[in-house]
C-alpha cells in the first residue's frame, strides 16, 4: 500500500463510519429552532472537534488505549453501551424537546454562544460515540500503523484524509435546514425514532462484537459478523 491508497481508502472509511449523511435528522433535531448562522457554527465546532479527535487518536490512540490498560474490546462494549442509552431516548422519549434550546429562538443573533452551547451539549453522545465511535477509532489505530510504515508521505496522506472526512461532515450538516424544512416537524420525529431503533441494533452490535474479543467462542460468528461475505 503507497501513500495515494492509505488516503483514499482512509478517507472513505472514516466517511462511512461518521455517516454524516444518515445523521442528518439527528443533527436537525438537536439544532431544532436555531438560524442558518447557528447551525453553521455548530457544525464548525462539531466538525473542528472530529478533526481534532481523530488526528489525536492517529497518533497516540493505541499508546492511550495500552497507558490506561484499555482493550478494544473493552472500548466497543463502553460505546456500544453509549449508543444503548441514545437510542433509547430517541425511541422512548420526546427528542426533539430533549435537545431543544430555549433561547435559539429568543435571539438569533446569538451566533457564538449559541454555538457554544450546542457544541458542549453534543459533544456526548453526539459527537462520540455516535459519529466518532468504536469503528472509527479502531480505523484511525489501524492505518496509523499503516501509515509509519510507509513513512513521512503515509502521514500526510493520513492527515490530509481526516481533514477532508471532517470537512465532508461540515458540508453535509450545512445542508441540514432545508432537509428539515421538507420534513418538517413530523418527518423528523419519525425519522429520528426510526433511526433510533437502528442505533440501539447497532449498539448491541458493538458490544457483541467486544464481547466476542473478549470472550472467544461465546458466540457465533454469524451474531457478531452477519454479513462476512458482503450479504452474498
Amino acid at each position: 500500500m503507497n501513500a495515494l491508497d492509505l488516503g483514499v481508502n482512509l478517507f472513505v472509511a472514516l466517511f462511512a463510519l461518521l455517516d454524516p449523511i444518515g445523521n442528518i435528522p439527528i443533527f436537525a433535531a438537536a439544532t431544532a429552532g436555531a438560524s442558518a448562522r447557528q447551525r453553521f457554527s455548530v457544525s464548525v465546532l462539531l466538525c473542528l472537534f472530529i478533526a481534532a479527535f481523530l488526528t489525536f487518536f492517529f497518533f497516540t490512540g493505541l499508546w492511550l488505549l495500552q497507558f490506561f490498560g484499555i482493550s478494544l474490546a473493552a472500548f466497543r462494549i463502553a460505546g456500544g453501551i453509549l449508543l444503548l442509552l441514545l437510542g433509547l431516548d430517541m425511541t422512548r422519549g420526546d427528542f426533539l424537546t430533549m435537545f431543544a434550546d430555549k433561547d435559539a429562538a429568543a435571539d438569533a443573533q446569538d451566533v457564538r454562544g449559541y454555538a457554544q452551547r450546542r457544541f458542549k451539549r453534543l459533544i456526548v453522545p453526539f459527537a462520540m460515540p455516535l459519529l466518532i465511535g468504536p469503528g472509527a477509532i479502531s480505523t484511525i489505530i489501524i492505518q496509523a500503523g499503516e501509515a509509519q510504515a510507509i513513512g513521512y508521505a503515509g502521514t500526510i496522506a493520513g492527515l490530509i484524509a481526516i481533514g477532508a472526512a471532517s470537512l465532508a461532515t461540515l458540508v453535509t450538516f450545512a445542508a441540514t435546514g432545508p432537509i428539515s424544512r421538507v420534513l418538517g416537524d413530523v418527518g423528523m420525529a419519525i425519522i429520528v425514532r426510526v433511526l433510533g431503533l437502528i442505533l440501539c441494533a447497532l449498539a448491541i452490535q458493538f458490544m457483541l462484537a467486544g464481547l466476542s474479543e473478549a470472550l472467544p467462542g461465546m458466540f457465533a460468528s454469524g451474531v457478531t459478523a452477519p454479513y462476512p461475505d458482503g450479504g452474498h
